[in-house]
């Protein structure tokens, strides 16, 4: 898998890293990922981190993969429970640092890994490094909504659990480029979350947040439409939610949460007599529709934003479909050259060191 002739191939195709250990369902879900990746879209190809060995026993098994991927040799995992600054000092030789590595080098485009999420952007951020005027990263998500691109990007949800003023007018520059260059929409609107829509409501710093955000609006190209509530997050109001890490990875734990409650509740209903079961058949297809749209693994991945390169992580527990949306994600980006345009939108609109809030 790694012979001459298929890293030609592959330097023909946008090279996506993959850390093929990482995840809840192990190297046969991310490999299976990449199989559904690679029927679908002919113009990538993988580099995968792991055991050598097992990798490729499980890519001997599919010819989509062939000439299409390599293998790195990497010996260790990180493992959920590792602590990310364990892992900063001895996770040299782990399929996650390996995974970054090829991004970092400018061999491959982007880097995808299902791991722990804390070690994951600690690593990114030593090997990596922050844009230059960037504090804080920031991880954005697509958050299923009732605009006409069926999302809303959210950030951050879950990077850093603070956030100052100037931490969320970068996240709007961001968030704008993502949702520009990422969901194609010409001049997004931002909202940022409060606790309310008035303006004099609350902390200091979400008031500070507005002014700093509403007077880069006109220079940067969006449209502020000022404070937004929970109920906006998946509404049609806005196209970009921010916040700060902590509020954030709350609010889409809440949504999926309460996904996951109504899915139940649903089946139950529909079990509870006969006429009702008749009613599930009779709805089976608006029932598969709805089943479809708010499938979580088919917006699989948050994009680490204000680095030196792309990563994308996927959820920990994603199987080989939501692999694959993490991929096709991945994918994307790339192909736009999102991070260019991203470290382009940041410089422009901003000095290179934090401005000390007023």
């Amino acid at each position: 898998m790694t012979a001459s002739s298929d890293r030609r191939d592959a330097k023909a195709r946008t090279l996506i890293s993959v850390d093929a250990m990482g995840g809840d369902q192990g190297p046969a879900a991310v490999v299976a990922g990449c199989v559904i990746s690679a029927k679908i879209n002919p113009d990538i190809a993988f580099v995968l981190h792991g055991r050598e060995a097992e990798l490729t026993a499980l890519v001997d098994k599919h010819p989509e993969l062939r000439g299409r991927t390599q293998i790195r040799n990497a010996t260790d995992i990180v493992t959920m429970d590792d602590k990310p600054s364990q892992v900063v000092r001895t996770g040299k030789d782990t399929s996650m640092w390996s995974a970054i590595e090829s991004v970092r080098t400018g061999e491959a485009s982007v880097a995808v890994s299902c791991g722990n999420t804390g070690a994951l952007m600690a690593l990114s951020m030593i090997r990596l490094r922050k844009l230059p005027g960037v504090n804080r990263p920031a991880i954005a998500v697509l958050y299923p909504s009732s605009n006409t691109q069926g999302f809303n990007v959210m950030l951050d949800v879950g990077a850093d659990i603070r956030a100052d003023a100037q931490d969320l007018l970068r996240f709007a520059l961001m968030g704008m480029s993502y949702a520009r260059n990422g969901q194609n929409v010409k001049r997004p609107r931002i909202g940022l979350l409060n606790v309310g829509t008035e303006e004099h409501k609350g902390r200091t710093e979400l008031k500070e947040a507005h002014d700093l955000i509403r007077d880069h609006a006109d220079t940067a190209g969006f449209e502020f439409v000022g404070f937004v509530e929970g109920g906006d997050i998946s509404g049609n109001r806005t196209d970009v939610i921010v916040t700060d890490g902590f509020t954030g990875n709350i609010a889409i734990k809440t949504g999926e949460g309460t996904a996951s409650l109504i899915g139940r509740r649903l089946r139950e209903a529909f079990k509870y007599s006969m006429l009702s079961r008749i009613a599930s058949v009779l709805a089976y297809t608006s029932l598969m529709r709805l089943r479809h749209k708010i499938d979580p693994r088919r917006v699989n991945g948050g994009v680490f934003l204000g680095l030196n390169g792309t990563v994308v992580k996927s959820h920990g527990s994603a199987d080989a479909t939501g692999v694959s949306a993490a991929i096709k994600l991945a994918a994307q980006l790339a192909e736009n050259g999102f991070n260019d345009k991203l470290a382009a939108r940041v410089a422009a609109a901003l000095p290179t060191e934090k401005e000390p809030t007023p």
